[in-house]
């Protein structure tokens, strides 16, 4: 019995140091990368990995849902990993989550890479929307060649399958957590980041021991700023500002003093900035001889073939303006076209109402007479008047000519009818 006592003793004292080695673990910070990886993305990992590097964390979490997204962000995003002297770690969570395309590259370019249950990595090739809207693989040896290169290596370094890896790109592999960890690509399948944090526990990474067992995960909260930027950076919530800026403009420049050009400014201006000022110079050209054709359609009266061309400016520009097609925007296919849809769609809509109301501008402008007595009454000139232009009478427009020159916005009186001709002296 005796000697049962010292045992105890040893057994106890080891437990405590267990447990207290354990509760002064350090925690690990977790950061989000959700939804399409976009200028903002980038940055909210920049600002967490100096949280993280500042902070009394050990290591960085990468919780990754995404469809993929911009290709530039992603490299950054992947240097960033490797640059920071914390340990990252790729988790695809939660549970029926995605990391698809740029997703994949980023998991490859983690530390340590883990996916929860029942989610999938996979679907790196790239391609592009196709002339008539269907998307199509991109064949060229160069581009396809240097994403293999990039995630062959990156599976490289962090002793991966790179078989598996180039398959990625080169034949759109899908893996569920499984077969990922059957496959090699990664090395942890775990339900919940607290259990993650017990399977890495004693891992050295980047010469640095993990003492993971117990530690809390606590989530960065991006600031407000890098929050709304991200809202803005969403390729399809930029391209919709860009259109109802450009509508804006259309409306404001036709209709002064109602405002609407300043909204347009402002919009245009956060779709920009949602871009992060990846500006295609054709597509501006093609948006801005747009905006003038639709401008001149309301001043030219050639029965709505000049706003027929300044849509379709448009609706071309638009397409052309957001980067829906690799390698700006490294994606799988269908949500490219997914976005492309809702950039196009409202430019067609806004489109319709615009065409309707050129529609009841023309009727009014030819329609014959319905107001009946019309000699003597008042009318407000639209254009200046030398001798012949429009004038604004009883909210209709009306072709008129006057006996001298009058200038626009003037009152002029009205003597005779000629037809669908207004006969105006200056009041």
């Amino acid at each position: 019995m005796r000697l049962q006592h010292p045992i105890f003793f040893v057994v106890l004292i080891s437990l405590i140091l267990a447990h207290t080695s354990s509760a002064a673990s350090s925690p690990v910070l977790a950061v989000q990368i959700n939804d399409a990886i976009t200028p903002a993305s980038d940055d909210i990992v920049s600002a967490a990995v100096q949280e993280a590097e500042a902070g009394d964390y050990q290591a960085l979490i990468l919780f990754l849902d995404t469809p993929g997204g911009g290709l530039t962000e992603t490299t950054s995003i992947i240097k960033q990993i490797e640059e920071t002297r914390l340990p990252v770690i790729g988790y695809v969570y939660p549970e029926g989550a995605t990391a698809w395309s740029a997703g994949t590259l980023i998991l490859q370019g983690s530390d340590l890479a883990a996916m929860a249950p029942h989610t999938i990595i996979g679907s790196a090739q790239p391609v592009q929307l196709s002339p008539l809207g269907g998307t199509e693989p991109i064949n060229d040896s160069k581009t396809t060649n240097a994403i293999v290169a990039l995630i062959e290596e990156k599976a490289r370094m962090h002793g991966r399958n790179t078989t598996a890896a180039k398959e990625f790109v080169v034949s759109n592999l899908n893996l569920n957590a499984d077969d990922a960890k059957k496959w090699g690509v990664v090395e942890y399948i775990s339900p919940t980041p607290e259990d993650l944090l017990n399977q890495i526990d004693g891992r050295k990474v980047k010469k640095i021991t993990l003492n993971t067992s117990g530690s809390v995960v606590k989530y960065f909260e991006p600031p407000l700023n890098l929050q709304f930027l991200k809202i803005l950076s969403d390729p399809t919530i930029a391209g919709l500002l860009m259109l109802v800026g450009l509508y804006s403009l259309v409306f404001g420049l036709s209709s002064p003093g109602v405002g609407a050009e300043a909204f347009g400014v402002v919009a245009l201006a956060m779709g920009l900035i949602g871009l992060g000022f990846n500006v295609n110079l054709g597509a501006i050209f093609l948006l801005l001889l747009g905006v003038g054709l639709i401008l001149a359609e309301l001043h030219s009266h050639s029965f709505g073939i000049l706003a027929v061309a300044g849509l379709i400016c448009v609706v071309v520009g638009s397409i052309l303006f957001v980067p829906t097609s690799f390698p700006q925007w490294y994606v799988p296919g269908s949500y490219q076209q997914s976005m492309a849809l809702a950039i196009i769609l409202p430019s067609l809509i806004l489109g319709g109402f615009l065409a309707f109301a050129l529609y009841k501008v023309a009727k009014a402008r030819f329609a014959p007479p319905v107001m009946g007595q019309v000699i003597g009454e008042e009318a407000e000139v639209l254009d200046r008047l030398d001798p012949r232009g429009y004038v604004l009478f009883k909210g209709e427009y009306w072709q008129a000519e006057a006996d001298e020159t009058v200038e626009k916005d003037e009152k002029v009186m009205i003597v005779a009818k000629d037809g669908s001709k207004l006969l105006v002296r200056r009041k």
